[in-house]
Parts: C-alpha cells; sequence; structure tokens
C-alpha cells in the first residue's frame, strides 16, 4: 500500500505526513500535492532548452587566452586535447567527466525517466528512484568547468602580459547545466510508483 491509497501526503519541502485534502503543511506552511500534473511537461521544457544551450557550448570556446605573443581560444573538448599533450591527463579525465560524460549521461538519465513514466512502466522502479536520485546529487557537480574558468579569469589578469577571459561557451555551459538541474528537480518522483496502479485500472 503505498502513502496515496492510505490517503496520505507528504509535504515535498519538510517531509511532514498529513491528510490526504489538506492544503497546506502545519510545520512549514508548503503547498501540499499528492502529485504534480505539470511535472513531465515542466521536464521536457527545461530538457530541451539544456541540451539546446549545450550545442553553442562545446562549438564555442570556453576559455580566451591572450599573452604578448599569440592568441588562443580553447573548446571543451580542446582544453581536454591540450591538457593531454601537456602530460595532465588526470586533469583531463576529470574535465573530460565533468564536461562531457555527466551532462550527457543527465540527459540519457532525465529523458529515460520521463519516457518510462509517460508509458507507465512498472518495470525496475527502484532503479529508476536510484537512478533519479543520483541525477540530484550530480548535478551540482557538472559546474567544475564554469568555476575553473572563474578562477582562472579572476586570478590570472597581468595586463598587458597575459590575460584569461571566459568565452561564449562558458555561459552556454553554465546555462545547460542549470536547465538540466530544473529538469530534474521537476521531476515528481512519486510518478514512477503510480505504474501498478495505472496499469491495473
Amino acid at each position: 500500500m503505498t502513502a496515496r491509497e492510505a490517503g496520505l501526503v507528504a509535504c515535498q519541502r519538510c517531509g511532514q505526513v498529513h491528510a490526504r485534502g489538506t492544503a497546506y503543511c502545519t510545520r512549514c506552511d508548503g503547498r501540499l500535492q499528492s502529485r504534480d500534473t505539470d511535472s513531465l511537461q515542466k521536464v521536457w521544457a527545461w530538457m530541451i532548452a539544456g541540451m539546446i544551450a549545450y550545442v553553442p557550448a562545446n562549438l564555442y570556446p570556453m576559455l580566451l587566452t591572450s599573452t604578448l605573443v599569440e592568441h588562443s581560444e580553447s573548446t571543451i573538448i580542446g582544453g581536454v586535447i591540450d591538457l593531454v599533450e601537456h602530460g595532465s591527463i588526470g586533469i583531463a579525465i576529470i574535465v573530460f567527466v565533468a564536461s562531457v560524460l555527466i551532462p550527457i549521461g543527465k540527459f540519457i538519465a532525465v529523458i529515460y525517466l520521463a519516457v518510462s513514466v509517460q508509458r507507465h512502466s512498472a518495470q525496475n522502479r527502484h532503479g529508476r528512484h536510484k537512478a533519479y536520485e543520483i541525477v540530484e546529487f550530480i548535478g551540482r557537480w557538472s559546474m567544475i568547468d564554469v568555476f575553473v574558468v572563474a578562477i582562472l579569469s579572476a586570478l590570472v589578469q597581468l595586463e598587458t602580459v597575459a590575460t584569461i577571459n571566459p568565452g561564449i561557451a562558458a555561459v552556454s555551459f553554465a546555462m545547460s547545466v542549470i536547465f538540466t538541474m530544473l529538469s530534474a528537480q521537476a521531476f515528481d518522483a512519486r510518478l514512477i510508483w503510480d505504474a501498478d496502479r495505472i496499469n491495473h485500472e
């Protein structure tokens, strides 16, 4: 028996359990809702926006470096290749995982969750719930590229000798990460457990 079948609803902000039909949480005054009926629409909207923003994040330069003798522009993949060529393989792996594998993995995971809920799939519900928790947890680490660019831009400003500035890809990448995080947060994980009830109706 689920909490919904028992006539209960939990506050999504503090976890306090109330009788179904209660409008607001007695502990934190949060609005109580058994299911977010607009969850999937919000998930798809934020996800599509994140995927669109991820394209220029990989096509345009992330870092603009200027010295007395040269001016260079580095994309995400170009930066990874440069790190490997300079022998910084460990850092290159971290950047590649945080900037390529994790964002793409989040896209795939959230799309899989949304599609499985839309199809009312009752298979591997525990596994899907774990996948949702992992996506929520690793979301914050996707911003490592943006943090590195921001720190370098702040520290390496030697006037005419050398300057480092963020490229347009840094803004696009930050927007993509934010949109993907909003997409994951918009997903109502309770919908995963509704498949049995819908399939039996």
